[in-house]
């Protein structure tokens, strides 16, 4: 269980990450911000022993991509709306911002994977844990993911 002081160290620390992988995942800001306050609500009341930095956010990742499905799963929230109506980051290059506005426009099979390994720097190892796949798999859905970017630009 977290001290006070701890929660809102890792709160402060960690609620961006949260909102920014909850977003990625359901496209809503509204919704976005119910899952990561949700998330944040059962770090608080989370009687589990975090050991470490590492255990502590991928333990968030974890609850926030669950979080995430139980929200989706819920009939009220199965509309989605443009990515034009969403936050993004701010990008030096504007390549840069074309590029994620290109992986947001994948589907979630390839989106969640290439968002997890380069925006937010897991391992392929570590994505698998986190989606509950084998490692070949996130080696494969990244593959298709980097092939269907590399064919939607040259196209352009």
């Amino acid at each position: 269980m977290l001290t006070d002081k701890e929660f809102h160290t890792a709160a402060e620390r960690y609620l961006d990450m949260v909102y920014r992988l909850a977003l990625n995942t359901l496209r809503h800001p509204a919704d976005a911000e119910d899952a990561a306050q949700n998330v944040m609500l059962r770090l608080c009341q989370s009687r589990e022993k975090l050991e470490g930095e590492d255990h502590l956010r991928y333990w968030l990742v974890r609850v926030t991509l669950n979080e995430c499905k139980r929200l989706r799963s819920n009939p009220w929230h199965r509309r989605t709306v443009s990515l034009e109506s969403c936050q993004e980051p701010v990008f030096s290059a504007p390549e840069s911002r074309q590029l994620f506005l290109d992986v947001m426009e994948l589907p979630a099979r390839y989106r969640v994977p290439l968002y997890l390994y380069y925006y937010e720097g897991y391992s392929v190892a570590e994505v698998g844990k986190l989606l509950h796949l084998k490692v070949s798999t996130v080696q494969t859905r990244l593959a298709r993911g980097r092939a269907k970017l590399k064919a939607s630009w040259t196209e352009e």
